[in-house]
């Protein structure tokens, strides 16, 4: 389209057109001769001399461009990094070793836990994720920082300016370095945590996973006896509540027994409903005999009398006998239904506060034999060792990731250039 617009403006500005549509004016062809092919093939020749030459003056400006920009986008960043991870960073040494958590204890069945898929829910489980949480956390960094000196094992001198920890870091950019050169994983599945230490030289590299292992035991130890002190505490406080309701039932039977002066009421209304029974069948047997002597004798004879008397007094006992047993009368509290209803809800709690009071020092007992024995404990199965290859930085494979990226980058960004620029010719 741009070689046929500058012919057009050449042949133009060679031969002016008409609006008659003649080559020549009608008042010039009889001044000027005829126009041959001959004198045009110089002005075309030279049209596109004149744009092959602009053409390829546009290539080079491009090929110039994306020369600039390969070299800009990834030589550069690849030279420098050749540079750096070639002679200038320094080798780092890493310590790996992996323990569990072992506890004597047997494994609780949750029901919720199995709908949900989590197993079987042991305290060993969730102290091995503290113990992960703890080995990232700031709390691990001012515990073995007095006895390794931190700042000074992560900048070393031998160590390069990029990869070691700044000379002055606060406490805050102590800990983000140590999350970097501390890697702990927990694998749920068998439950062994596996720590991957770091540093700048193999003795460090070792002194840091020992130090890691002693805090990480001293941190099991602390809960394990915050747990045991705080189910003994608990033991001895359910204890001493089941006591002090044990003493103040007793006193309750004891303030009853001396207000209605008698030992045991059950006993006590036993031996009165048997009195009651007797004074009964001895009414029965008089008033048998009484109609039996009514039968021959009259009412006046002396035996008739005696036995009548006797009759009444039997009669008059066994109404009192019958109101000391029960009254119908609720004014009476001196009934011994009353009383035997009182001492047998007293009763019923003393049994209740007697079996939560053993089962109360059992657990203080069993609280108190747990407290001397540790549950939980570490079990280092695979101890650091001292390392004898650096395993970082990964040269290599960092050049060719970083080449990969820069490439990548540059070639995307050539084909937008390039779309773009199709878009708007």
């Amino acid at each position: 389209m741009r070689i046929g617009r500058a012919l057009v403006r050449h042949r133009s500005a060679d031969q002016p057109v008409a609006a008659g549509g003649s080559g020549v004016p009608p008042a010039a062809k009889s001044a000027v001769p005829a126009l041959s092919t001959r004198t045009t093939l110089p002005s075309v020749a030279v049209a596109h001399g004149v744009l092959a030459a602009i053409g390829n003056g546009s290539l080079r400006a491009r090929l110039s461009l994306r020369r600039l920009s390969f070299i800009l986008i990834v030589m550069m960043p690849v030279t420098i990094a050749a540079e750096y991870y070639l002679f200038v960073a320094a080798d780092q040494y890493v310590a790996e070793f992996r323990f569990a958590l072992s506890t004597a204890e047997t494994p609780r069945f949750d029901a919720l836990s199995l709908l949900a898929g989590n197993g079987v829910q042991t305290p060993v489980a969730l102290e091995s994720q503290i113990l992960v949480q703890y080995m990232g956390s700031r709390a691990i960094v001012e515990e073995t920082d007095p006895a390794l000196d931190l700042r000074r094992l992560f900048a070393p001198p031998q160590a390069d300016w990029w990869a070691r920890l700044p000379q002055g870091a606060s406490i805050e950019a102590l800990v983000r370095y140590w999350k970097g050169q501390v890697d702990p994983f927990y694998d749920p599945a068998n439950g062994t945590i596996t720590v991957r230490a770091r540093a700048f030289a193999p003795e460090d590299a070792l002194r840091l996973s020992q130090a890691i292992i002693t805090a990480c035991e001293k941190l099991v130890n602390e809960l394990s006896a915050r747990a045991r002190n705080d189910a003994l505490r608990q033991a001895e406080a359910d204890l001493s509540q089941a006591e002090t309701r044990l003493k103040s039932v007793l006193g309750q039977i004891r303030e009853m027994r001396d207000r209605e002066g008698m030992i045991d009421p059950t006993k006590t209304a036993e031996a009165t409903g048997a009195l009651a029974i007797r004074l009964r069948d001895e009414l029965l047997r008089a008033n048998t005999e009484l109609t039996t002597l009514r039968s021959y004798m009259r009412d006046d004879a002396p035996s008739i009398k005696v036995l009548k008397a006797r009759i009444r007094s039997l009669e008059g006992q066994r109404r009192s006998l019958a109101g000391e047993l029960t009254a119908r009368d609720q004014a009476r509290p001196d009934a011994l239904s009353h009383v035997l209803g009182s001492y047998e809800q007293l009763e019923s709690e003393r049994k209740f506060a007697e079996t939560a009071y053993q089962l109360a020092l059992h657990r203080a007992d069993e609280a108190r034999t747990n407290a001397d024995r540790q549950h939980v404990f570490v079990a280092s199965f695979v101890p650091p060792s001292l390392p004898q290859e650096a395993l970082y930085p990964r040269r290599w494979r960092s050049l060719g990731t970083l080449a990969l990226l820069a490439f990548a980058i540059w070639a995307i960004g050539g084909l937008a250039v390039q779309s773009v620029r199709d878009h708007l010719a």
